[in-house]
């Protein structure tokens, strides 16, 4: 796999290089609230323009339908990258339109431009390859060479991700490469024991991670709201809870086969059940194994909070994706508080798995030079995890 070194020692100074960021920021209408992804890209972005090469930046934002859509728009991308960089960064006003070319041949050595989100162009994500080809082989026709760097992405086979690196010499960005190391260190010779965390709202999405995760771990702690389905599945009664019913078999398969394996499965002792999913929901800390049939949980209690934590105290090896209850809400954001505490505090080499798990050690406050590494892609991580080959870290490797 050729990289970003290997690019600039070859020279980039006037060529156009076409970069694939991930700069799917969370917004409040045209506010950032979470600028992790902007800032993690800039490494990348500093050594292409401090080379001299002419940037042309594709990302996406949210999941507009194929088509234009204001409320997608990366202006405020745009606007931020560029209060980062120091410097004006050009956003077009079409993904490979006029205003596209026209910017990116106003580019100057050293300067950047943003494409308007990628997925304003339905072949973004099509999944007839010719429809994909086409838009990759006019965004090739901007540069000279690819950077892929958005590794939140890399587990899509989509044209700005996938089929454009077949089109131009291809090469890592210092992100990708450094998201594969850590995965790696998770996957092969862990050190142990080996914890893994998973909260978040659905059970669903992580079917796949939960069955090979059982076959690599030392403990495995369930919370958020996914761990009512859990809870269900051994019979108790969760009230008003987020339940997925038509996950209850699978589950009830997966506590059969932690207990089979010797996998220590960790589950919520006691919850915050409030009653009314809102921020000043009146709420009380009950059993898990007692929600009152009006009742949903939120959080994890404080029973939970501390059982969670001696189980993380000795571990070599901690990933976590997912928080523990609605963070969002200060009133329940204790148990995702602690669990992010706990590694923070401790010795494991720790990895927090992107997505709602980044956003909250950002929310609540917590240093980020506390954890070994902060992924910028959940979904790319937990596919990762699962085994799944990654089609844009693959096709890096031809």
């Amino acid at each position: 796999m050729k990289t970003l070194a290997d690019l600039l020692a070859e020279g980039v100074a006037g060529r156009r290089v076409l970069l694939r960021a991930d700069l799917n920021v969370p917004l409040d209408g045209e506010t950032i609230t979470d600028d992790g992804r902007v800032r993690a890209s800039l490494p990348t972005i500093r050594q292409l323009t401090g080379a001299g090469a002419r940037v042309v930046v594709a990302a996406h934002l949210g999941r507009p339908k194929g088509e234009p859509d204001p409320k997608f728009s990366l202006a405020p991308v745009a606007k931020r990258l560029g209060e980062l960089l120091g410097g004006e960064v050009k956003l077009a006003a079409d993904v490979t339109g006029e205003s596209a070319k026209s910017t990116v041949d106003g580019l100057g050595d050293g300067e950047v431009a943003l494409l308007e989100n990628i997925r304003f162009d339905a072949r973004e994500t099509s999944k007839d390859e010719a429809e994909r080809g086409a838009l990759a082989d006019e965004l090739a026709a901007f540069a000279t060479a690819f950077v892929s760097d958005g590794f939140g992405v890399v587990h899509r086979k989509q044209a700005s991700v996938y089929d454009v690196a077949k089109r131009l010499p291809h090469y890592a960005g210092g992100l990708v490469l450094a998201e594969v190391e850590v995965l790696r260190k998770l996957t092969e010779d862990t050190a142990r024991p080996y914890v893994v965390v998973l909260g978040g709202a659905k059970v669903s999405d992580k079917l796949g991670v939960i069955a090979n995760l059982l076959t690599k771990v030392d403990r495995l702690l369930i919370g958020g709201g996914m761990a009512y389905t859990f809870l269900k599945a051994q019979g108790h009664e969760v009230g008003q809870s987020l339940l997925q019913a038509d996950q209850l078999e699978q589950v009830s398969g997966f506590l059969a086969e932690a207990e089979k394996r010797g996998v220590d499965l960790v589950l919520p002792v006691d919850v915050l059940a409030a009653t009314e999913f809102a921020a000043d929901a009146p709420h009380e800390v009950v059993p898990a194994d007692a929600i009152p049939a009006d009742r949903q949980g939120l959080d994890i209690g404080p029973k939970t909070r501390e059982l969670f934590t001696g189980k993380l105290a000795d571990a070599a090896t901690v990933f976590w994706n997912g928080p523990m209850g609605v963070f969002e809400f200060e009133a329940f954001a204790g148990g995702t508080r602690a669990v992010a505490q706990a590694l923070v505090d401790g010795t494991a080499y720790s990895v927090v798995g992107g997505g709602d798990s980044a956003a909250a050690v950002r929310l609540l406050g917590l240093p980020e030079d506390g954890f070994s590494h902060i992924s910028t892609g959940g979904g790319a991580s937990l596919e990762f995890l699962e085994g799944k080959e990654l089609p844009g870290v693959q096709v890096l490797e031809d």
